[in-house]
């Protein structure tokens, strides 16, 4: 490759052969047991010369056997969502006698390049990349020379497989428990619009309207910036509409909790007057609320498992979707 330009990637040489990045791993790293035909195997030699792929030797020297630790790198670990994919990895590496070695990151670019150069001098099968939103990320070079699973987030710009949350699920789920309960005039604290989660939520929420028969009113949407505060404001230009919805759907539990405090200064009854669903069931928030916040639960449990799970199959010569989406839940409190 040219002077001054970065060295090929395991992600590049897919581009151009035109096959997963596994399958590049499993070619060039003369993975055990992986099965892969004589065409493809030539196919990928053939673009790993073509880019100028050089092989990273401690890596290739890994991926040749297995040493039952997987990494981690994630936010999680220094905030406060999501904690759960880390106990469902956890748990789930535990079930197959594993054992994850967990990094923080802060999604930094140099942060997390020395986090995944630590995981290879650590000797890991595979790496889980989890954020606590929703999100597209874009990793360093490094990822490329271990197989990895992004977990809540995706790279647009590469073959890597991600496991995601049913975003429009959680808006069907959240909008169908308001029209189930009778309800027709329905507002929607809405998230960033530019952010995936706030599209696939709206698309849920508009799904079931349409399916109701219930004709689309803009003027009952609102951003509420997913804080508390933001709900609280948004709620408050919904309350004070001439014709005020008569149930809202905050699309995450702290909007929730602030639209509680428009409504309660306002006299009016949870769950009697207006009935409020978020959507994350962050227990501190929609279990502590009074009443109980009727919340769609993103199932970070299920997520963390599942990157666990993926890495263990590509360890074992298989390939894993590119992108896969998990169900979320309706949790039933008293906010209806």
């Amino acid at each position: 490759m040219a002077a001054g330009r970065r060295s090929a990637t395991m992600a590049d040489v897919a581009r151009v052969a035109e096959v997963s990045r596994t399958t590049v791993s499993f070619v060039l790293n003369d993975r055990p047991g992986s099965a892969i035909p004589d065409e493809t195997r030539r196919k990928v030699l053939a673009a790993a010369k073509a880019v100028g792929y050089r092989p990273n030797a401690g890596a290739r020297a890994l991926a040749k056997r297995r040493t039952g630790i997987l990494g981690m790198v994630t936010e999680i670990v220094t905030g406060p969502f999501a904690v759960e994919t880390v106990v469902g990895a956890q748990r789930r590496a535990s079930e197959l006698g594993m054992t994850i070695f967990i990094m923080a990151s802060t999604g930094e670019p140099e942060v997390d390049q020395q986090a995944f150069a630590t995981m290879l001098e650590h000797r890991v099968e595979g790496v889980i990349y989890a954020t606590g939103s929703h999100r597209a990320v874009r990793l360093p070079d490094e990822a490329a020379e271990l197989p990895t699973v992004l977990v809540h987030c995706f790279d647009a710009d590469t073959e890597l497989p991600a496991v995601l949350p049913d975003e429009e699920q959680a808006g069907v789920l959240a909008t169908r428990a308001l029209t189930d309960a009778g309800h027709r005039r329905i507002g929607l604290i809405g998230l960033d619009p530019t952010i995936p989660a706030a599209v696939g939520r709206r698309r849920g929420y508009e799904r079931v309207l349409s399916e109701c028969g219930v004709e689309m009113d803009e003027s009952l949407i609102v951003v509420g910036g997913a804080t508390s505060q933001g709900g609280y404001d948004a709620a408050c230009r919904l309350l004070d509409h001439g014709e005020p919805p008569t149930a809202v759907f905050c699309a995450n539990d702290r909007m929730a909790m602030g639209a509680y405090d428009a409504v309660k200064e306002r006299g009016l009854s949870i769950g009697e007057d207006i009935a409020v669903v978020g959507v994350d069931n962050q227990e501190i928030v929609a279990g502590g609320l009074h009443p109980g916040l009727t919340t769609v639960a993103l199932p970070f449990d299920a997520l963390g498992r599942y990157g666990v799970d993926a890495l263990d199959t590509i360890a074992r010569g298989k390939e894993v979707p590119r992108r896969q989406v998990l169900d979320c839940t309706l949790v039933t409190r008293q906010s209806i």
